[in-house]
């Protein structure tokens, strides 16, 4: 029942009260039978009464009755699981000494638990059994519907009051997580062998053995909300996707079921997958942020449920071997029978004792352990496919490798995929690195948001230049994480599939860019897709931002390390350009988002051949690989990625080794190497401290004071990040970190890129005398 009719029902109850205190009426009844429901229909008459003679004792009326309530829903919901009193969810108990629903039981099975527990948050004895199964009143009552939110087995909370969201996951959670897991392994057991069957302990004269933990049945909001209800075994030193955001309209529980019959809502489905006819149809459902092939069958198209699929019979086939092989002795798995795991017979199938009796596997190590568990997690949810497919197929991947590095033949993960493409990989850094904020700032929402590039483009974001450069804001205040791009980051969602309109698109230099070139009948440029990729492919720095912090530190020379004003603490740090500035790189001097030297001229943006000048023409925009069938056209050696490398386009020997045939990388390379030996041996002869880089880890540029390549450590084991900047250093380093940082330089403008690596080994004082920096072409 719905707030509304809630409302209805308290304001019928108030009329009929109210009726109570009226002149008395005459009450006409009506015995009616309907199926095994006796119903007594009242009709009210009021007649005025004639005048009658006084009398000693007059005839009492009866009092009158409410009239009954037609209670919406109530036949789905009578014929749903939750309001099933025969099910054995609400009379496992009934046979048990005493015969009560536990304490640990009773909130989930039993309308009376329930209520106590959305009362006190407990449930104090256990509930007399059978105790019944659901009623109306156990959701539609005053105290459950102030649920808020729901505490997970892990310890996370999680808000989610919208539309009783929160009242669903009160029970649909799982009784176990990963911290239940651990605490078993490392706290009751101290496990320090992760592959050696655990003994049982005594404590206090208590034995407890080593066992397997049971998620318990449809656990789905675990599920739904990964990694911030922490109900898989998340392995440690990973990753992985938070709630699957679904679009907008259709983000709860009640959204896609209905709450009474507790089934899908399949014709909310049909609006967007128009092929789903059956509940059955959604296993077939393929979005275009999962094209990777996580089961490595070699079919992307099937559906995710498949890939899912797939995944479960490799963990399943991993868990058996392990089992074997480490265990020394063969495990069964039956999702009907308590304990689920079962030692096997020579069949395969469980085995059974002398008296008809499944014999439980009981050889467990802490490894077998949480792969077990997360392979029951993933089965126990029919519907995780649905709720969190990605979170799902992580828990999978990584408990598949986890036991392949025991087995006697590991299974070959070269043809498994655990995470999707960068824009969807939802468990990636730069999705992820603002959990413990829970908010991503609104310098960076901009693009590792699913909300931000939109709330950016249809207005709600400002461009505002700072003294170090310019800088972007998303309105006024930072946006919720995501687990990944959706479809509305790039789609319009009013007028799908089209995607937002842009026509320009603002650079840290000032620049305003694009890749439009024609116009509508009123002059104006069109709008072209590719300007969407560049909104984020920008880089965050430019030749204007390091001049402006250079300017703003007020340094005496270029070589000089300049101090703050406290005497002690150099003034000068590290600009960084950011990951995968493409769009940088491919216009060039247009962009300046490398460090552009004042007394040098530049090559701007780079015009591939036509039908091949912008970024959706060469990547795929959802899987985001690079289209290789189009390049096979003109470059005919080419078959995969890597032999892009290959493509040489110049006869000029740029890097001097006199080879004109190897491909352009190999120049851009030789280049990079160049500049980096010289950062090297300038940054000990003139800042006076040797340095490392270190791409993987911010802010990449580290001490090396023993000059072993290796970042230097402090006493704490933190890396000691370089400190003693120069001006010049500074320009070099950074125009270095630049050409590293956009993997794909050597084909978005190359000979840009030797151009300004050209000029930072320069400007050091490097030996260039065996290069040639590319002629500056004339702008396209």
């Amino acid at each position: 029942m719905s707030k509304k009719h809630l409302v209805a029902v308290v304001l019928l109850l108030t009329f009929v009260l109210a009726a109570c205190a009226s002149p008395t009426p005459q009450v006409v009844k009506e015995t009616v039978v309907a199926k095994e429901t006796v119903v007594v229909k009242e009709t009210v008459v009021v007649k005025e009464a004639a005048p009658t003679a006084p009398t000693a004792a007059p005839t009492a009326i009866p009092a009158p009755t409410a009239a009954p309530l037609d209670v919406p829903h109530l036949d789905v919901f009578k014929a749903s699981g939750h309001a099933d009193a025969t099910a054995m969810a609400f009379n496992d108990w009934n046979t048990a000494t005493p015969p009560e629903v536990p304490t640990s039981c009773a909130k989930c099975h039993s309308s009376a638990g329930f209520n106590e527990f959305a009362a006190t948050g407990k449930v104090a004895k256990g509930i007399p059994a059978p105790a019944g199964a659901f009623a109306c009143v156990t959701c539609h009552n005053p105290v459950a519907s102030t649920i808020m939110s729901a505490t997970f087995p892990s310890g996370k909370v999680i808000n989610a009051g919208e539309e009783g969201e929160a009242m669903c996951m009160t029970c649909h959670q799982g009784r176990e997580s990963k911290v239940s897991v651990d605490k078993q392994i490392n706290t009751t057991f101290k496990v320090t062998d992760m592959d050696a069957v655990v003994a049982p302990v005594v404590t206090n004269g208590v034995t407890s053995t080593f066992g397997f933990r049971n998620i318990h049945y449809f656990a789905a909001g675990a599920t739904l909300y990964g990694s911030q209800a922490q109900g898989g075994y998340e392995y440690d030193g990973q990753l992985y996707d938070p709630k699957f955001r679904h679009v907008s309209e259709m983000d709860t529980c009640v959204a896609c079921h209905d709450q009474h019959a507790t089934t899908v809502r399949v014709e909310k489905c049909q609006e967007c997958h128009t092929a789903v006819k059956t509940v059955d149809d959604l296993k077939n459902v393929r979005m275009q942020g999962s094209l990777e092939d996580y089961n490595g069958n070699g079919n992307v198209t099937e559906g995710i449920a498949a890939e899912v699929k797939g995944l479960q019979d490799t963990l399943y086939a991993s868990i058996k071997s392990y089992a074997t092989d480490v265990a020394k002795t063969a495990i069964a798995y039956d999702p009907a029978a308590y304990p689920y795991w079962f030692a096997a017979g020579t069949d395969g199938k469980p085995a059974m004792d002398a008296k008809g009796v499944a014999v439980s596997f009981n050889k467990w190590t802490a490894r077998l352990l949480k792969a077990a568990y997360n392979y029951q997690l993933s089965v126990k949810d029919p519907g995780s496919f649905a709720h969190n497919a990605k979170y799902v197929i992580e828990l999978l991947y990584d408990s598949i490798a986890d036991l392949n590095t025991k087995l006697v033949k590991p299974i070959d993960l070269t043809k498994l995929h655990r995470d999707d493409a960068g824009h969807f990989a939802g468990a990636g850094m730069p999705f992820r690195d603002w959990d413990a904020e829970g908010e991503v700032p609104f310098r960076c929402a901009k693009c590792h948001t699913a909300d931000g590039l939109p709330t950016f483009i249809k207005g709600a974001g400002t461009v505002v230049v700072t003294a170090n450069g310019t800088t972007y804001s998303i309105g006024t205040g930072p946006i919720e994480s995501a687990n990944g791009f959706a479809c509305a980051t790039c789609h319009d969602t009013s007028n799908f599939p089209a995607r937002l309109a842009v026509t320009s698109v603002p650079f840290p230099s000032g620049a305003q860019l694009t890749f439009s070139a024609e116009k509508d009948d009123k002059g104006a440029l069109k709008p072209v897709d590719a300007n969407l990729c560049i909104e984020c492919h920008q880089g965050r720095e430019s030749t204007l931002s390091v001049n402006n912090f250079l300017n703003s530190v007020k340094p005496k020379s270029d070589d000089e390390v300049t101090m703050r004003a406290d005497g002690t603490t150099p003034a000068i740090t590290f600009k960084n350009m950011h990951y995968f500035a493409a769009g940088a790189t491919l216009f060039g001097t247009q962009a300046k988002g490398a460090y552009e030297y004042s007394d040098q001229k530049y090559n701007g943006r780079n015009a591939h051949i036509a039908g091949f000048t912008a970024c959706t023409d060469c990547h795929d925009a959802h899987a985001l690989n690079v289209k290789i069938d189009k390049c096979v056209t003109c470059h005919a050696n080419v078959k995969t990625t890597a032999d892009l490398a290959n493509i040489r386009m110049s006869a000029v020997d740029f890097n001097g080794n006199s080879d004109v045939k190897e491909g352009v990388a190999k120049e851009v390379e030789a280049f990079q190497a160049a500049l980096y030996a010289e950062i090297q041996k300038y940054a000990e002869a003139t800042a006076g401290t040797p340095i490392v880089y270190d791409a993987a880890t911010n802010p990449y540029f580290f001490v090396d004071k023993n000059k072993d390549g290796k970042v230097d450590m402090d006493d704490t084991g933190a890396a000691i990040r370089y400190a003693t900047w120069t001006p010049r250093l500074l320009k070099a380093a950074f125009n270095y970190q630049v050409s590293v940082k956009d993997p794909g330089a050597f084909a978005h403008n190359p000979q840009y890129v030797m151009q300004y690596l050209y000029d930072s080994l320069k400007d050091l004082g490097g030996d260039v005398s065996k290069l040639n920096r590319p002629e500056v072409k004339a702008a396209p």
